[in-house]
């Protein structure tokens, strides 16, 4: 397949004005956020654009109107950067942003009702139950079986998350995760996980992700170089494009914009099984975005300048 579409245009540092890079902010993943921030504003002023940092606080708006910003890259990853809190400031600020909407980010933002939605569209996910007290573990025993994963309802970065292999460690990984809010647990799929993000309205190259560790958790994530990513991700033509048929189904039901990334377990059977879908991925020197955007033939510049022109082409569609 060729990418070649995704070069961005030569003027396009020029013409987005002042850039203002959100990072930061105050949730879980506030330090993954002020490095994949510190990464993307590097990445714009070595291609010329005017951009400035901004680590958001309370008084975000008096920040942007200070800066005199054209345009936002929202890089906070989290609540209050994913969930739609900030889109809907943007919008109400008349300010273009790069990335999904406010619906959108609210519902992926949300596993359970990302999770409700795919189960809605036909899209295979694991099953799952939503856990509203200690009271519910031993419903969700009888509910799913074991192995199962239980995690923060609205957490990213699998922060709060933990697998649970029997039944006496369901209650301490409950209550871990209840440190973030609601609760959910899901079936583990035993199998192969592949991540596959996507630019604009094209689907890059997936990869697949190995680590020893027993989950692609925090540490697996952002600070182990025992993971592994394998791009081109080693799967026969049909199964590829059955991945990223599902990859691409998966994107047009949830609304999502600009760029983001779909995680999905295979499971023994060869079955593919959307776990969930980020709207504000990682851009660190670990983030899997990057990658698939080096193997379509994009380097981490061209990925932040091809997605300010999508801003661009944003504010012309909706002229």
């Amino acid at each position: 397949m060729s990418y070649q579409h995704l070069q961005p245009a030569a003027d396009t540092a020029q013409k987005s004005g002042r850039v203002v890079v959100l990072m930061g902010g105050t949730s879980a993943e506030r330090e993954v956020s002020l490095t994949s921030g510190g990464f993307v504003l590097q990445a714009m002023l070595d291609a010329g654009v005017d951009a400035q940092g901004l680590d958001v606080g309370s008084d975000v708006v008096a920040q942007l109107a200070e800066l005199k910003a054209d345009r936002v890259f929202n890089i906070l990853h989290g609540r209050g950067g994913e969930d739609g809190q900030i889109q809907a400031l943007l919008e109400v600020l008349e300010l273009p942003y790069v990335g999904s909407g406010i619906k959108a980010s609210a519902v992926t933002m949300d596993k359970l009702m990302s999770k409700r939605l795919l189960q809605g569209c036909g899209i295979s996910t694991p099953p799952f139950m939503q856990m509203r007290s200690e009271q519910d573990c031993a419903l969700v025993l009888q509910a799913l079986q074991l192995p199962m994963v239980v995690k923060p309802v609205l957490e990213g970065s699998s922060i709060g998350m933990s697998k649970v292999d029997n039944a006496d460690e369901l209650l301490p990984a409950y209550q871990l995760a209840a440190q973030y809010g609601p609760v959910m647990a899901e079936q583990w799929v035993d199998g192969g996980e592949y991540t596959v993000a996507w630019l604009g309205d094209t689907v890059l190259p997936a990869i697949k992700v190995e680590t020893p560790r027993v989950f692609y958790d925090y540490e697996a994530k952002y600070q182990s170089d025992e993971t592994r990513y394998i791009c081109p991700c080693g799967l026969d033509q049909a199964s590829l494009q059955q991945l990223e048929q599902i990859v691409a189904e998966t994107i047009d039901v949830s609304g999502v914009r600009h760029w983001g990334r779909v995680d999905v377990m295979r499971d023994e059977q060869g079955e593919f099984h959307v776990i969930e879908i980020n709207t504000v991925p990682g851009m660190t020197d670990h983030s899997l975005v990057p990658m698939a955007a080096k193997q379509a033939g994009l380097s981490f510049q061209q990925l932040v300048l091809k997605l300010l022109e999508l801003t661009l082409k944003q504010e012309v569609a909706n002229v």
